[in-house]
């Protein structure tokens, strides 16, 4: 593999927006089914919490799906959900989906060490009262740092592990292996990439609110005002995931499911 410039990461971003900009209200309603299915199964004791994180590399899956078919110019359905499920790839990507649930929880349990648990208390859903929120804040922060920085090789390792495993047919294994250090040497394309979606989801979020209460003074007319532009921000997020992918290893074949043709395998 060739070493990806620094400034193919906002090349990523740009590409999102324009594959959103394609079918923008079909995306947008494949995402708003993934949500309202999300909030049902959040219904369910115990593993309610669990699911959710398990059928992450499932439901990846349909957005990267969704998006190779909008840069063909074939239409997207919200049935485009459950591709994933339909897949021969189906059992490995819900064994990703379990190991990401553990990564997280190790994670965050390694987190305790900073903050005698506040923050793994708050993830598992336990609660914290008004009281403990304000004299554990500051070593929550200390906390969640400590999980961000544990989780990046994890995140390194998961990024391009579902659309290996469902496009490339590799075996679980395999697929972690080949994202970790296809990440690891496009580290400054990733790092201008995440840097850029950091900045558009503070900054346009606050000019929007600052303008919005100067003109209204209205805190209501704020909520509802950003909660689609939050939801169409994080639409094109998702949609720039494809890129960053087709970038390394190129465009999924018609028929991705079915085996690799020699010469296939992807580039180290």
């Amino acid at each position: 593999m060739e070493k990806i410039p620094a400034h193919t990461g906002w090349s990523w971003v740009k590409q999102g927006f324009a594959l959103f900009r394609k079918q923008p209200a079909e995306i947008s309603t494949l995402f708003l089914a993934y949500m309202f299915l999300m909030l049902a199964l959040g219904i369910i004791p115990v593993l309610g919490q669990m699911l959710p994180l398990i059928l992450i590399p499932v439901f990846a899956m349909s957005f990267m799906q969704a998006c190779a078919q909008i840069e063909k110019g074939e239409r997207v359905y919200p049935n485009l959900l459950l591709v994933g499920f339909r897949s021969p790839a189906r059992n490995t990507l819900l064994k990703l989906g379990l190991l990401y649930l553990l990564v997280a929880t190790l994670v965050v349990a390694a987190s305790a060490l900073a903050d005698g648990g506040a923050f793994w208390k708050a993830m598992m859903g336990g609660g914290l009262s008004t009281k403990e929120l304000e004299s554990a804040a500051g070593s929550m922060r200390i906390a969640m740092l400590v999980a961000a920085a544990l989780y990046v090789p994890a995140a390194m390792a998961f990024w391009y592990a579902a659309p290996l495993i469902m496009w490339q047919q590799m075996p679980l294994g395999k697929a972690l292996f080949y994202s970790f250090f296809t990440v690891r040497r496009a580290g400054g394309a990733f790092l201008v990439y995440g840097l850029a979606w950091i900045v558009i989801a503070i900054v346009v979020p606050s000019v929007i609110s600052m303008v919005i209460t100067l003109l209204t003074g209205s805190f209501s007319a704020v909520f509802f005002i950003l909660l689609p532009i939050s939801i169409i921000l994080t639409v094109v997020m998702y949609c720039s995931f494809y890129p960053t992918y087709t970038t390394v290893f190129g465009k999924p074949r018609r028929g991705s499911d079915s085996p690799p043709h020699s010469g296939d395998n992807p580039p180290v």
